[in-house]
């Protein structure tokens, strides 16, 4: 089975709680989705860069839980990054970060037949050049997938990382923003004219989540903009959710046959609402289990379907 390789940071998360004292947690977004996507079924590895101490053995540790692969070189770094997330009376986050960040070189390429990449580690140098790269020289033989997962703090304006955001989009099959990635972004543009933007750019789905209002979802072989209703969950906290939303659309794309090479490019490309439709209800279910637990908590496949099950809109 070819692998789906995610591409960006690892970290650990030192989340503070309002009264509470701060935990440490194992996340960072590419890694999030590697070990989401890992538990919903898949082959999947995380290529990223950390540090042999022990925040790197957390890290690691947790992707064998997963069942997901670690990229030969990937503890190659000087230490291990960690982001400072401060959750306020809703559960929301707000980030620091203090990081290091390069890539290591990708082995046995043949293999992947998908890569999905995004966030601090598409933008950061001098590991962000070497993820365009990378995805330069898989895409003839993998889909790509995208989700820029803006980090205010560390990209600088948008004018410092636009360019390179839509250099990623232009190369991707399907890309995820949140409607707050897009404001950052493009001020004052509304969510449906950027989608329609992007795909014009190349991918062939663009997809938008918005919280309590769903997600937006824009195919380029049809006129039509779709609203998917968000699952309505009890909200232990959003760490981690547009991840778990991430991995569950790359999890079921790839299920229905639209991600995985060059073939499923071409179905992707030519794709209907009603076959694209089970693969965003697995996004949003799974981004519902996550929130409804603390931390970036991944569910898997059989938790999905119990959820499905019990919903038979969902399916």
């Amino acid at each position: 089975m070819g692998r789906i390789l995610c591409v960006g940071e690892a970290l650990i998360d030192v989340v503070a709680r309002a009264g509470g004292e701060p935990s440490e947690h194992v996340g960072g977004s590419l890694l999030n989705v590697a070990n989401g996507i890992a538990r919903l079924g898949h082959r999947a590895s995380i290529c990223s860069w950390w540090g042999r101490d022990a925040h790197g053995a957390m890290i690691a540790d947790a992707v064998a839980a997963s069942g997901a692969e670690i990229e030969r070189g990937t503890d190659a770094a000087d230490r291990t990054s960690v982001a400072q997330a401060t959750l306020d009376d809703e559960g929301r986050a707000s980030y620091t970060f203090d990081l290091a960040w390069d890539l290591p070189e990708v082995a046995d390429v043949d293999e992947v037949v998908h890569v999905h990449t995004g966030s601090i580690g598409a933008t950061l140098e001098p590991g962000g050049a070497k993820v365009v790269d990378l995805v330069k020289r898989l895409r003839p033989l993998a889909t790509v997938s995208y989700d820029p997962n803006v980090r205010p703090t560390l990209m600088g304006s948008p004018e410092d990382v636009l360019g390179r955001v839509e250099d990623l989009v232009a190369l991707c099959d399907v890309v995820k923003a949140s409607d707050e990635d897009l404001e950052w972004l493009y001020p004052g543009v509304p969510v449906e004219s950027t989608l329609r933007r992007w795909v014009e750019l190349g991918p062939a789905l663009a997809v938008c989540t918005r919280g309590a209002l769903g997600a937006y979802a824009v195919l380029r072989s049809s006129r039509d903009l779709l609203v998917v209703p968000h699952k309505a969950v009890t909200v232990a906290d959003t760490v981690g959710a547009g991840d778990s939303f991430m991995a569950g659309l790359v999890s079921g794309l790839t299920d229905a046959g639209l991600l995985g090479g060059a073939q499923q490019r071409a179905r992707l490309a030519a794709a209907t609402w009603a076959e694209v439709a089970t693969a965003l209800h697995r996004a949003v279910v799974t981004s519902s289990v996550t929130v409804s637990h603390f931390g970036a908590y991944g569910p898997s496949l059989d938790e999905v379907r119990a959820v499905v099950a019990a919903d038979p809109y969902l399916a």
